[in-house]
């Protein structure tokens, strides 16, 4: 009897202290992970990842588009215009009166005298309102076409286009010759007509 009492007590102490050793310390405060427990500490090293540049792919490349040029004889138009390679071009920068208007045929052959046994090379800059190819060109010895027919009072300069490049190489009558040229710069389109209407009046009484 008194061995059973002994196992009893030995047992409950067992178990007490086993019980005691699973409850946490009151006093002892819990610890937690924090996210910055979750970071890398500084100085530690990490994997660093490199992006690999996209492989050349010689069947997609596309070649960056180069200056367009013309280069060849040139049949003249009028005076401001020709024909290089069945490529109408327009000279840049100037204008020069229409074939039916005041000075136009002596434009025109001024222009083909410029141009006359030379290889011409057009540098196209853009296309106008009308489809026209516009290009700076210029002759063998490098000589600017449309500089050429402002100097000789065939062309003026238009400012709208040519930023003035050319405006200091006109001669002082210049637009007073070519006075529907530069009504057409400044907007005036009525005089064109005025003048057109007194050309088909005048052809009509002939």
């Amino acid at each position: 009897m008194e061995v059973l009492i002994l196992l009893i007590i030995v047992g409950v102490v067992v178990l007490f202290v086993m019980l005691s050793k699973r409850q946490p310390d009151r006093n002892t405060k819990p610890t937690y992970q924090t996210t910055s427990d979750l970071k890398p500490r500084l100085g530690a090293s990490r994997p660093q990842v490199v992006q690999q540049p996209p492989r050349f792919d010689a069947g997609s490349a596309v070649a960056e588009p180069k200056e367009k040029v013309l280069e060849g004889s040139a049949y003249v138009v009028d005076g401001d215009t020709i024909k290089i390679q069945k490529t109408q071009v327009r000279l840049f920068g100037v204008d020069a009166p229409e074939i039916n208007h005041p000075y136009g045929k002596k434009a025109k052959w001024a222009l083909v005298s410029l141009c006359k046994g030379q290889k011409v090379r057009a540098v196209v800059t853009a296309e106008d309102t009308h489809g026209r190819t516009v290009a700076k060109c210029y002759l063998e010895d490098g000589r600017d076409l449309s500089a050429e027919m402002v100097k000789l009072g065939m062309a003026i300069d238009w400012p709208k286009f040519s930023g003035g490049k050319y405006s200091a190489l006109e001669l002082p009558d210049a637009r007073k010759k070519l006075w529907l040229a530069d009504a057409r710069q400044k907007g005036r389109m009525n005089v064109w007509e005025q003048y057109e209407a007194k050309q088909v009046a005048r052809n009509q009484n002939k």
